[in-house]
């Protein structure tokens, strides 16, 4: 059995805990977390609790330790601490920022001689594998990738740690027109801006300047500064009532061309239509988990994203069973 702990336990904690309920490799040892263990309540009771600081303490027990943290102030820091101890794997998904994070993690995971997957989810991560297969297939021709309609984890999590901020929901939003001019196969030259818009919904706390935590939302690098952002300030009842569900998905679509005088189009589109997305990206990271605990069984180090690993090595099938089943 492969041996989990998740390190966090938010929305995406509580769907890893669910998700590796779901495996028969691995299992749970146990849940680390900033707040009081006393004060968490995992779904099987029989789960222990631990403070972070407690996780070095037991790093001869875990293969594998799943990061559930944001990617705004968490995992930045983190990743690349807890690789000195463990296999880790992340969802960071600053996309601008992928490259840097890799760097500082790569170093700390080869240092101690552990695997650390970064950026495991669905974008990045399964639109990431989809743009490059796509891409490398039909050369002439341009990958397009659009978001939602759905709530984004990253994006709201960074609006929840504006000062003044109670609590908040982002929803991305495709631009209908331009979609449609993509699968077309008209290759269309998009900017950011013209693919989609974004839409935040914010309960801000008794006494907030509304207008400051609106000109921080829409400045902020990375998230919001390249798209057209609409705020709306609501009451908690409201929020509750009407933004409580976590949806969403979108589409990758690369239209190429082929023939001696490019004559022939093609179109590829992959589709995600998501209940749950914190449930979804959860189930990415317990999959690329089982692939960080194999590869490092295999001597492998250092820092890994979707593009380094052999599909073979997500599933919980053997090489040979996969080749009998599904090739």
């Amino acid at each position: 059995m492969i041996r989990v702990g998740i390190m966090g336990y938010g929305n995406l904690g509580r769907g890893v805990e669910c998700a590796l309920s779901k495996t028969k490799d691995m299992e749970l040892v146990g849940i680390f977390s900033r707040r009081d263990p006393a004060s968490i309540t995992p779904h099987d009771a029989n789960t222990p609790v631990y403070t972070m600081e407690a996780a070095i303490e037991m790093k001869d027990r875990i293969d594998v330790m799943i990061l559930c943290g944001g990617s705004a102030k968490d995992l930045p820091e983190q990743t690349k601490e807890f690789a000195k101890y463990f296999n880790v794997v992340d969802s960071f998904d600053t996309h601008a920022k992928i490259p840097e994070h890799f760097a500082n993690v790569d170093n700390s995971a080869k240092a101690n001689n552990k695997i650390a997957v970064i950026s495991a989810g669905w974008d990045p991560g399964m639109f990431s594998l989809n743009r490059l297969y796509a891409s490398a297939i039909l050369t002439s021709g341009n990958s397009y990738t659009f978001w939602g309609k759905g709530v984004s984890q990253g994006h709201s999590d960074a609006v929840r740690r504006i000062e003044g901020v109670k609590n908040a929901k982002q929803y991305t939003i495709p631009v209908e027109k331009a979609l449609e001019a993509v699968r077309s196969g008209a290759n269309p030259k998009l900017t950011t801006r013209e693919k989609h818009t974004r839409e935040v919904f914010v309960v801000a706390q008794d006494g907030a300047d509304q207008e400051e935590i609106k000109r921080q939302i829409v400045t902020m690098p990375n998230y919001f500064d390249e798209y057209d952002t609409t705020v709306h300030f609501i009451d908690e009842e409201t929020f509750l009532k009407e933004h409580s569900g976590i949806p969403h998905g979108g589409f990758v679509i690369h239209s190429g061309t082929t023939g001696w005088e490019d004559e022939h189009k093609h179109v590829i589109e992959y589709r995600l239509q998501l209940d749950s997305n914190p449930e979804f990206t959860s189930s990415v990271l317990v999959a690329y988990a089982r692939a960080a605990y194999r590869m490092n069984q295999e001597g492998m180090s250092g820092a890994k994203t979707v593009f380094d690993i052999a599909p073979s090595y997500l599933h919980p099938l053997s090489s040979e069973e996969l080749r009998k089943q599904m090739l």
